[in-house]
């Protein structure tokens, strides 16, 4: 099933940090990257508050992007009961942005992400991100960490929206089908920039700043 024009976009989900991402299909197993990003809040500050700011963010690139899907690393135990809290809260807020624009969400474990991109579901982040700077042909690795990870993410569900397609009997075709006629909106450029950019449009993505 040729899914050619789906807009994904990748959350490697957090609270100090989340790693957002766009990228879109394009024939076979060919892949452009539209743009990528970290949303920051700051630690110091009330727990809504900080929430608040990611909802804002997120929802802007939401709107800016306008992606047909949306993928997000599913939590798992990291030891840890005051990072994997936060993490939810995160993905809470994730998850309802997406609920208000009416866009599916898929969840991938890390594992699952690792197997799609490198065939190897134990890969470090070295392999992981020499993996995803060659797939989506960049000039420079993404930094920081979350960044590349937000891309993996993407880039996974990118590779597994067929099968999906075929085993749940839905495709997102009406959604995507006038980028597959009119090519990538918008410029693509090399995510080679810092991790408070977007690199397609050049806005600051960070939190603190409403991006």
């Amino acid at each position: 099933m040729q899914l050619e024009g789906l807009r994904v976009m990748g959350i490697d989900p957090g609270l100090t940090r989340c790693g957002l991402s766009v990228v879109q299909a394009g024939r076979g197993r060919v892949i452009l990257p539209v743009s990528v990003g970290v949303v920051r809040t700051p630690s110091e500050s009330e727990l809504t508050e900080r929430l608040l700011r990611l909802s804002r963010a997120v929802g802007e690139w939401m709107d800016d992007y306008s992606p047909d899907v949306v993928a997000i690393e599913r939590i798992f135990e990291r030891g840890n009961v005051a990072t994997v809290m936060h993490t939810a809260h995160a993905v809470g807020v994730l998850v309802l942005a997406a609920a208000e624009r009416n866009l599916p969400v898929y969840m991938y474990t890390p594992s699952e992400v690792k197997k799609a991109i490198s065939g190897n579901g134990r890969a470090d982040k070295k392999q992981m991100t020499m993996m995803v700077t060659r797939i989506l042909g960049l000039s420079e690795a993404p930094k920081p960490a979350d960044a590349a990870d937000a891309l993996a993410l993407a880039i996974c569900h990118c590779w597994r929206a067929p099968a999906l397609a075929r085993t749940r009997g839905h495709t997102t075709a009406a959604g995507h089908a006038r980028r597959v006629d009119g090519g990538v909106r918008g410029p693509v450029r090399s995510l080679d920039r810092t991790s408070n950019d977007r690199t397609s449009t050049g806005r600051t993505a960070t939190a603190q700043t409403e991006s």
